[in-house]
């Protein structure tokens, strides 16, 4: 097992279950490092209402199989077992009451009472593919200071998301080594940063927080969006950002619950500035710079029927053209990677490569903000774990 984070572990522990042999190699000093902040350091481990909607992939029927066969409420008895306590927040999210380390100290308890040798700090260098004549050894895996043969092997590394965490592309230069195609990996769940006219006017207001709906490629998000001092980020941003591709602009309805073009005509004051005006809806400091950005505040007296209708034209539906995003550094997860079409869905192994086996992140299934991306590790992992 290449990888000792969640979909790695999993999947050790559930072949472990089974008798087999098992040794997951993590290069980093200690294991879950990924785990261990997620969930602002509390975990989102899973979320109730997991479904195939929940994920991207060039093949969006590929998960279905494996999410159908570790369910959320399975990951969640395992958790009552360890007597975790953990609470939903909110939309089926599930986090630990305490900390992360919680469920690390539980996979590691699992993964050793299934037999499961963990062994951090050791790098793969090489996989080589030993010939022989019958189901014997077949892979050969080199960390410099040893060497592992094995009939199958299980490539859990992740994507290319928070390098200062230790990811790296192993597992795409593995995959692309024994002729798997890669769908290219793209940072996801990240934030944008936008074009300096913009962000000359929003960079001041870095923290401030606004309730909204975000629309991109037909896929939409009420949540809060965040000014930071690069571009925009937030909980809708992130969501819309992994459906996001260059040149696209992003849709954001400041207004979501209310008409502007009904609620700017109407208003009895016409003596009101229009950035007041919006003030009683949106933090006063945005809607000075949002008008700044769009029109001279006046007083709603100065504006005709079709400037007011423009106006909220803008509101409930204000456009903006990301510059790009901030990256793998500060992306959740990597979109993309190992093509699903290589892969058996119920199995996770190879096609092509017998005993070869592409779990969690490093495959091309990306789940949305809010456990999703846990529950595919699970998933995944019992798939193979079940199998290998």
């Amino acid at each position: 097992m290449i990888g000792g984070g969640a979909a790695g572990l999993f999947c050790a522990i559930e072949a472990g279950k089974r008798g087999r042999k098992i040794i997951v190699l993590e290069h980093a000093g200690q294991i879950g490092k990924k785990i261990a902040i997620s969930g602002g350091g509390r975990c989102n481990f899973t979320n109730l209402n997991t479904a195939a909607d929940n994920f991207i992939s060039d093949n969006p029927h590929f998960c279905k199989s494996a999410l159908a066969r570790y369910t959320p409420t399975d990951f969640v008895s395992l958790v009552e077992r360890h007597r975790i306590p953990y609470h939903e927040k909110k939309l089926g999210q599930l986090f630990c009451d305490g900390s992360s380390r919680r469920i690390i100290e539980m996979l590691l308890q699992e993964a050793s009472d299934a037999g499961v040798e963990v062994r951090c700090g050791s790098q793969v260098h090489s996989v080589a593919w030993q010939e022989t004549n019958g189901p014997a050894e077949r892979f050969v895996v080199n960390t410099g200071t040893e060497i592992f043969v094995s009939q199958a092997l299980v490539v859990a590394t992740g994507g290319l998301s928070i390098p200062p965490l230790g990811a790296t592309d192993l597992g795409y230069r593995l995959a692309r080594q024994f002729g798997l195609s890669i769908v290219e990996p793209r940072p996801a769940l990240v934030p944008f940063t936008l074009a300096p006219p913009v962000l000359h006017e929003l960079a001041p207001l870095s923290g401030v927080a606004i309730d909204a709906a975000v629309e991109c490629q037909g896929h939409d998000f009420r949540e809060n969006i965040l000014i930071t001092h690069r571009g925009l980020s937030g909980p809708a941003i992130l969501q819309i950002s992994s459906y996001w591709r260059p040149g696209l602009k992003v849709n954001i309805n400041l207004l979501p619950d209310l008409e502007a073009a009904t609620l700017l005509r109407e208003h009895p004051n016409r003596e009101i500035s229009l950035a007041n005006f919006l003030s009683q809806f949106l933090p006063r400091r945005f809607a000075t710079a949002w008008c700044a950005l769009h029109c001279p505040s006046r007083s709603l007296k100065h504006y005709n029927a079709a400037r007011l209708d423009d106006i909220a034209g803008k509101l409930n539906g204000w456009q903006i053209l990301p510059s790009g995003t901030e990256g793998f550094k500060k992306a959740e997860v990597t979109a993309g990677g190992v093509a699903t079409s290589e892969l058996s869905s119920q199995t996770m192994e190879a096609k092509s490569v017998p005993g070869f086996y592409f779990i969690g992140e490093v495959v091309d299934v990306t789940g949305q903000l809010g456990g999703y991306n846990f529950q595919w590790a699970w998933a995944s992992g019992f798939a193979a774990g079940q199998n290998v």
